[in-house]
């Protein structure tokens, strides 16, 4: 299949799963797993943190930084936008009784620092104790500068806040701003990474910080079940992605504007170029049939999310030939 649904879809390449097979495991929960624990070193390394935790998945990911951070009765600020508001089910309130407040994000997926801090509620018993900052990058596609994230550094600073990265695609907006990812990472007290979107691993994601951040994240990891027993298979696949899966995101990057160049010049598309990264979004005229369309190409074979603004998502998996194909094939039906 030609998948543009998200870079969630990737498949484990053959050296991959040869390093699955064959990586030494043991109980997580009891800290013997060895694989496990090289790539909790590993990361702690490479993105310069105190401690880090592996984890099912972002969401659980970014769950486990919310209640660290945050107490019951406690609140923190994000994007209207951000994916730990919006698409995570709800956990930080329905699981950590932690109260989110969500602001409009720019058309650069920031937030403005002004009303942040007209959001920050005063030491009032009325009021939930704001705690936290949570910001996304990439978010939408689109990359936070280094600027905007030094100028939050400050911003939680002065206003006594903890800044939280949901940094699911934060390889992504290195990859684009041609930095270390510690350039990005360094502002935040804790990062979530995602191993299993770009970085083409087939299950899991990190989550980094203090050691005494971690520790209360890993007792949440047992409490919400995610206490994994021989998780050394998984975690090998995520060693191996953060080690031989990084340089080669650009090549997204460079198939997602080949797409988006292909896109609009067909009829009735209308494309965001402003997206740098491996994100694609269109609108489309009323009169073309997105629904019918997607149907007739699952049948050939190439996959993608009808809605009225499409999402379409280059990987490692799409390559420039799969792109002309679905070029071709949508052509063929509007």
């Amino acid at each position: 299949m030609i998948d543009f649904r998200s870079d969630t879809v990737t498949k484990p390449s053959k050296k991959m799963r040869d390093i699955m097979h064959n990586a030494p495991v043991g109980d997580d929960v009891y800290g013997d797993d060895e694989s496990v624990n090289q790539l909790e070193a590993y990361a702690c390394e490479r993105f310069n943190f105190e401690a880090a935790l592996y984890c099912s998945s972002g969401t659980q990911a970014n769950l486990l930084a919310l209640m660290a951070h945050c107490e019951r009765g406690d609140e923190y600020i994000c994007g209207q936008n951000a994916h730990n508001y919006k698409f995570e089910g709800g956990g930080a309130a329905v699981l950590g009784s932690v109260q989110p407040q969500p602001i409009e994000n720019e058309a650069d997926g920031s937030i403005p620092f002004s009303k942040i801090a007209a959001a920050i509620k005063p030491d009032d018993c009325h009021f939930a104790k704001t705690r936290l900052l949570s910001l996304e990058n990439t978010i939408g596609g689109k990359v936070l500068p280094l600027e905007y994230l030094a100028q939050a550094r400050n911003f939680v600073n002065t206003h006594n806040l903890a800044l939280h990265l949901d940094g699911a695609r934060a390889f992504n907006a290195a990859a684009e701003l041609k930095v270390d990812i510690t350039d990005i990472t360094k502002y935040f007290d804790s990062v979530s990474i995602c191993l299993s979107k770009g970085l083409g691993a087939p299950v899991g994601s990190l989550l980094l910080g203090s050691q005494t951040l971690i520790d209360k994240a890993r007792r949440w990891r047992k409490v919400l079940g995610g206490g994994m027993r021989q998780a050394g298979m998984l975690a090998a696949a995520g060693q191996y992605a953060l080690e031989h899966n990084i340089n080669r995101l650009s090549d997204d990057h460079a198939n997602a504007r080949y797409l988006a160049q292909k896109l609009s010049a067909l009829s009735g598309f209308t494309v965001d170029m402003s997206n740098t990264t491996n994100m694609v979004y269109a609108t489309f005229e009323s009169s073309i049939n997105i629904e019918g369309i997607a149907e007739a190409l699952k049948g050939q074979g190439i996959l993608f999310s009808p809605s009225k603004q499409l999402r379409l998502v280059t990987h490692l998996d799409i390559t420039r030939e799969n792109i002309d194909t679905f070029i071709n094939a949508l052509s063929a039906h509007i």
